[in-house]
């Protein structure tokens, strides 16, 4: 009998547990000061329930943004990255800019709570699609070499924050800004001119 029950329980943690990360992804997408009490609200959960499975906001946040990563990896990993370097980026970068839209509330609530090498980790595979990229176009003679490729990826994810934070902010058209993004990761890509 309880070989029974304990299988039962596990599953109903388990889809308790989902439901709360997917609660705080909600919540937290539409307001990083989200509460506590606003996501065990839109889980159906009590507060108990909750930090029965996350003792703390930070340990939370985490979970929701890693699960947000989870789901924007798979998209990125659809992403066809063959081909020219700099159409690769641009493809990329669509499906980026959608993704980091989407959790951009989430990310600065992560970033108040979790210390930044954390989320630094967190985006790591993300991170590391874009710096293959970069590296493979300075490989072909597309992308520019007189900057650290570290740098060119950090600045890359820094027009894509900025880009989210002024659509956010209803200073940028939604509809205007993939293409924005990707025009200006471009030229921030292309080699300089030669000097004469």
């Amino acid at each position: 009998m309880s070989s029974a029950v304990r299988p039962r329980r596990r599953a109903d943690a388990e889809r308790s547990i989902a439901r709360i990360v997917a609660a705080a992804r909600d919540c937290l997408g539409r307001d990083p000061d989200a509460t506590i009490d606003d996501i065990a609200k839109t889980a159906g959960v009590g507060r108990m329930t909750l930090y029965g499975h996350f003792p703390n906001r930070a340990e939370l946040v985490e979970a929701a943004l890693a699960d947000a990563l989870r789901a924007g990896d798979q998209t990125l990993s659809a992403v066809d990255l063959t081909g020219d370097a700099r159409d690769a980026m641009g493809r990329l970068l669509a499906s980026s800019w959608s993704l980091v839209a989407e959790s951009s509330a989430l990310l600065e609530a992560a970033q108040d709570v979790l210390p930044p090498g954390r989320v630094r980790l967190l985006h790591a595979e993300a991170a590391d699609r874009v710096e293959q990229l970069v590296r493979r176009g300075q490989d072909d003679g597309v992308f520019r070499t007189d900057l650290p490729v570290a740098w060119l990826v950090s600045a890359v994810h820094y027009l894509l924050k900025g880009a989210a934070e002024e659509q956010r902010a209803g200073r940028v058209d939604a509809a205007d800004v993939a293409q924005l993004v990707t025009a200006s990761v471009l030229g921030l890509l292309t080699p300089p001119p030669a000097a004469p």
